[in-house]
C-alpha cells in the first residue's frame, strides 16, 4: 500500500476515531473524578475551562478541589495517557521488526536499565538533583542497558530479529540481577519506596515535568508513523523488505534505539509498567488490520485508554490506598498473554 493510499485509510475509519476520541475524553474526565475525594464532572470541567480562559464561569468550588483536580489528578491522567500511547506505540513498533507476536518495550531490558537507574538514586546517591534524580537516573540506566544490548549484538553478530529479542533478554537478567544486589546493600527501611517504582505509579506526576515524555512522544511517535511503510515491509520478511530497499539490520536497529528512547523516558516518570506494548498492539489489529499508518495512530489513543482506567482501577480497588498500577497491567497482561498463547498455538 503506498503512502498517499495509506493517508487516505486513515480518514476511512470515522467511526474508529470518534469513538476513541470519546472513550478517551469520558476516560480522562473519569480518572480526574475519582478518587478519595469524588468530584462532579462539571466541576472538572468548570476548573479546566476557568484555567484556559479565566473568569469563562463563575468559581463555585472550594480551592483545595481546584487544587486537587488542577495540581494532582489532572497531570496524573495526562502522565497515563502519554506513557499508555508510547509504549503501545513501541510494542507495535517491535512486534513488526522482530515478526514475534510477543514482544513489547521491555523486549531490550529497557525497564531493567530504568529499574536499575531508580533503585541507584533512591538508595544510594539520594536525590543529589532534587525531584528529577530518579527520573533521570532510570532514563540514563535504560539508555545504557539498551547500548549494551546493541553492543553485545554488534559484536556477536546478532543482527537477526531472534537473536536481537535473545541478547535483549539475557542482558535484561544480567541488570536485573545488578539491581537486586543495590537493593540487598541499600537501606532495608527505603525497601517499600523502590518496590513501589518497580510495579509503576503515576503518583508524582507533575505540570513541570511532563513536557519530557510529551516531546519525546510527538517527536518519536511522528518520526515511526512516517516510516510506517518500512515497518509494513518487515512484518513480511527481511527478504520482501530487502527487495523493496530497505536495509533490514540498520532499520531495525533503528526502531529499536527509538523504542528505547521511548520506553526509557515513559519508564522514567512512571515506573515499570509492563505489557501495554504486548496487549494494544494486537487488539488494534483485530479492530483495524495490519496496515501500520493505522495501527501507529490507533495503538497510541487506546493504549492511553487503556492505562487510563489502569490506573483508576488501581486507585479505587483498595482505596484509599494506592495500588501499584503495574500490577493491574500485570494481572490483565498474564490473562492476555495465556490467551495469546493459545490462540496462536505457540
Amino acid at each position: 500500500m503506498s503512502q498517499a493510499s495509506s493517508i487516505k485509510s486513515l480518514h476511512a475509519l470515522p467511526v474508529v476515531w470518534i469513538a476513541g476520541f470519546i472513550v478517551l475524553l469520558i476516560s480522562v474526565t473519569f480518572a480526574i473524578n475519582v478518587g478519595a475525594v469524588s468530584i462532579a464532572s462539571s466541576t472538572v470541567w468548570g476548573v479546566l475551562a476557568n484555567k484556559l480562559y479565566p473568569g469563562l464561569i463563575d468559581v463555585t468550588w472550594s480551592a483545595g478541589r481546584e487544587a486537587i483536580i488542577w495540581d494532582i489528578r489532572f497531570p496524573r491522567a495526562l502522565l497515563a495517557a502519554m506513557v499508555g500511547a508510547g509504549l503501545a506505540l513501541v510494542g507495535a513498533s517491535l512486534q513488526a521488526v522482530t515478526r514475534n507476536p510477543l514482544a513489547d518495550p521491555h523486549l531490550l531490558g529497557i525497564s531493567s536499565g530504568g529499574a536499575f537507574g531508580a533503585i541507584l538514586a533512591l538508595l544510594h546517591t539520594g536525590l543529589f538533583l532534587g525531584l528529577l534524580t530518579v527520573p533521570l537516573l532510570a532514563f540514563a540506566g535504560s539508555l545504557a542497558a539498551t547500548a549494551i544490548v546493541l553492543g553485545v549484538a554488534r559484536v556477536a553478530d546478532a543482527s537477526t530479529a531472534d537473536r536481537l529479542v535473545l541478547t535483549g533478554v539475557a542482558v535484561s537478567f544480567i541488570v536485573m540481577a545488578l539491581a537486586n544486589v543495590l537493593i540487598f546493600l541499600g537501606d532495608p527501611r527505603a525497601t517499600h519506596t523502590v518496590v513501589f517504582w518497580i510495579l509503576g505509579g503515576l503518583g508524582l506526576a507533575q505540570w513541570s515535568q511532563l513536557v519530557y515524555p510529551a516531546v519525546v512522544l510527538a517527536t518519536c511517535g511522528f518520526w515511526l508513523w512516517v516510516r510506517a511503510a518500512q515497518l509494513n515491509a518487515m512484518t513480511i520478511g527481511d527478504e520482501t523488505a530487502s527487495t523493496l530497499g530497505i536495509s533490514v539490520a540498520r532499520f531495525r536497529l533503528e526502531i529499536f534505539v527509538i523504542g528505547a528512547l521511548i520506553t526509557g523516558v515513559m519508564v522514567a516518570f512512571s515506573g515499570v509498567i509492563g505489557f501495554v506494548g504486548l496487549m494494544v498492539p494486537h487488539v488494534v489489529r483485530m479492530l483495524v488490520g495490519g496496515d501500520y499508518y493505522r495501527v501507529l495512530p490507533i495503538s497510541a489513543l487506546v493504549g492511553a485508554i487503556f492505562l487510563l482506567w489502569a490506573d483508576i482501577i488501581a486507585r479505587t480497588i483498595m482505596a484509599p490506598e494506592d495500588m501499584p498500577i503495574g500490577i493491574v497491567t500485570g494481572l490483565i497482561g498474564g490473562i492476555f498473554f495465556v490467551w495469546l498463547l493459545r490462540r496462536n498455538r505457540m
